[in-house]
């Protein structure tokens, strides 16, 4: 098998059509291993509990299962699965992490609702450390603040049970694979109209 030609430029401004033409190339194949990359960063998530009564892996799949379980799309199930995929990496601002990783395939609703999840789920605990538990209401009059407050009180605050018989992330990979295999739009291309 013939290695993978490489560019001999030292800054980007020296590149070629050619150069870009062939990390290009490199880039799709890195691309279409995103949905393995997102399997083993959620794999990370496992072991460590935060404190709670479950780790951070199974809250996910809980959030997932019941989602799932709801009726929910596969798109809404999947970003309940990478909600908090932000943890380890962004420990204060762990929903806009994710959202942006979520950003290319999916709804701007389910981006929103990823975004802000943080927030509306601090309704349920931030008085505990005498902050506002009502700091989501500066979205109140946002056209998704329901569809957020209803995401975390349905499938977020409440998937910390031990007890709860909780799909393994086998049962999701398949939603995963297709979500993450199929960009619906790029950060570097204009919006239609735009």
């Amino acid at each position: 098998m013939e290695s993978p030609r490489q560019t001999t430029f030292t800054a980007m401004r020296d590149g070629t059509r050619e150069d870009y033409g062939e990390i290009g190339r490199h880039s799709l194949e890195f691309v279409k291993g995103l949905p393995d990359r997102i399997l083993t960063h959620l794999q990370i998530l496992s072991g460590d509990t935060g404190g709670y009564a479950v780790d951070r892996l199974t809250h996910s799949l809980q959030s997932a299962t019941r989602a799932q379980r709801d009726g929910r799309d596969d798109e809404y199930v999947v970003c309940a699965l990478v909600h908090d995929i932000g943890d380890t990496l962004a420990s204060t601002n762990h929903s806009q992490l994710a959202a942006t990783i979520l950003e290319p395939f999916v709804s701007e609703k389910n981006r929103w609702i990823v975004e802000h999840h943080g927030v509306f789920q601090g309704y349920y605990f931030f008085h505990h450390f005498d902050l506002d538990r009502n700091m989501r209401d500066r979205f109140r009059d946002h056209e998704w603040f329901r569809d957020c407050a209803e995401f975390c009180e349905k499938y977020d605050q409440n998937s910390f049970d031990p007890g709860y018989e909780t799909l393994p992330l086998e049962a999701f990979e398949p939603a995963l694979r297709k979500l993450f295999s199929e960009p619906r739009k790029s950060i570097y291309l204009p919006e239609e109209g735009a």
